[in-house]
């Protein structure tokens, strides 16, 4: 039994994967609530050539890493480049687990599992909190470059 009381499916290997380019308190939400759901989880870093991440995948995964709590045992954190399936294949992993913040991400995410499944991995969509679904990794880069772009309050005029 988990901390929940959730019984976790006997022997379940998920997969968390995304750029997580910040790693935001929606992405740690989701894990905290998908490690109660499988034996365990990895949340895996992707090497994606078509998006720029502002920090290569092993920083990211170091800070990814320093988010979860050291009680979380069951959750490990890894990069891939390549298909998540393909990852998923190698590492015995049967789910793959995908956020959803809206409608818009549902029919995104609606053609990947379409995909996956095709491939023998099943998706697991879990909604956002409604407290935490207004912020994206792309929200979160653009507040975070916004704030290094403001002048000091100490800076000389």
């Amino acid at each position: 039994m988990s901390d929940r009381g959730v019984a976790p499916a006997h022997g379940s290997l998920a997969v968390y994967p995304g750029t997580f380019d910040p790693f935001t308190a929606g992405h740690r939400d989701l894990v905290a609530r998908a490690r109660v759901m499988f034996d365990q989880i990895i949340v895996l870093l992707a090497v994606n050539a078509d998006k720029r991440p502002t920090a290569e995948a092993t920083t990211r995964a170091v800070r990814v890493r320093d988010a979860m709590p050291a009680a979380w045992g069951n959750v490990e954190v890894d990069t891939w480049t390549g298909l998540t399936t393909a990852y998923c294949l190698r590492r015995g992993a049967t789910v793959i687990v995908r956020g959803l913040r809206t409608a818009a991400d549902l029919r995104h995410e609606h053609q990947l599992a379409a995909m996956n499944e095709q491939l023998g991995i099943q998706t697991v969509w879990l909604p956002s909190r409604p407290q935490l679904a207004a912020t994206s990794s792309t929200v979160a880069r653009a507040y975070r470059s916004a704030q290094s772009a403001r002048p000091s309050p100490n800076a000389e005029e």
